[in-house]
């Protein structure tokens, strides 16, 4: 497919301030937790933050003025999405609460095996937060083997109460890090295709293989996120880089915008999560 020699130079969406009460209590307790770690000399953990959140925590730190060695970001594995922010002022020791719990089913052969769906919602059915927990990691090369990351009271009340994911009886290993294999990247496959614009109706089609009247549909229909915020309109504008969840549809990420094609339009590549 034809690209563009000269591509338009890359647009990036902006840092996007906290919207609901929720978001603002997230930051002030950002801030609470740096302030005592910096003042203190001592290290301080949030729970699992998502994307959204590690973004506001990272505007809370700033605004605390921590600087950027003081702290880092920690989901268990390489490809974490949802991650502990760690302060740890020069100096002061570490005591990250991040644990990993192994969870192997006893299915029968030939069985279906719990989905990424099955195992969270067995554990919310112990009542923990979801700050509480982290990535859910189900290698591709060990069918039956789910790693939990979570919070150390959490991955104790997993190893004590957690018997079933769906309608599949499992038992619970607790993990070292140093234990932990390196899990395969999931291999996701590069799709490609043209927009007239790159709006958000245009672009949820193109993923979607719809009329953009149905993605613009399911915007209205509040069932669109863009990078964990609710869309507002079928109009905004797109960036590299960013996440659509569409509920009930999957998540998309637009990995590039690489030009124009010889008709004039706007080339996407893009791939689906698993």
């Amino acid at each position: 497919m034809a690209r563009s020699i000269d591509p338009a130079p890359k647009a990036v969406r902006g840092f996007v301030p906290a919207r609901t009460d929720e978001e603002r209590y997230l930051m002030r307790h950002i801030e609470d937790l740096a302030r005592t770690a910096e003042s203190r000399g001592i290290p301080r953990y949030s729970g699992f933050l998502s994307d959204r959140e590690q973004d506001l925590a990272k505007a809370a730190l700033n605004r605390a003025g921590v600087p950027e060695a003081d702290y880092h970001f920690e989901g268990g594995w390489p490809g974490a999405e949802r991650k502990l922010l760690c302060i740890e002022p020069e100096g002061s020791w570490t005591d990250s609460p991040l644990c990993c719990v192994r969870l192997d089913c006893r299915a029968l052969p030939g069985a279906a095996l719990p989905t990424h769906r099955d195992y969270l919602g067995s554990l919310m059915g112990l009542e923990l937060k979801r700050e509480a927990l982290g990535d859910i990691v189900l290698p591709p090369d060990a069918p039956g083997t789910a790693y939990v990351f979570a919070l150390e009271p959490a991955a104790k009340l997993i190893c004590q109460e957690l018997c079933q994911a769906g309608r599949t009886d499992l038992s619970t290993t607790p993990m070292e890090p140093d234990a932990l294999p390196a899990f395969p990247q999931a291999e996701r496959t590069l799709q490609t295709a043209t927009v007239s614009s790159l709006r958000l109706d245009a672009v949820l089609a193109a993923m979607l293989r719809c009329s953009r009247g149905a993605a613009a549909e399911l915007v209205t229909a509040g069932r669109v996120e863009i990078n964990h915020l609710p869309a507002e309109s079928v109009h905004a504008p797109v960036y590299e880089g960013d996440v659509f969840t569409v509920r009930g549809k999957g998540r998309f990420g637009l990995t590039a915008l690489p030009g124009k094609s010889k008709k004039d339009r706007s080339i996407i590549e893009f791939f689906q999560y698993e």
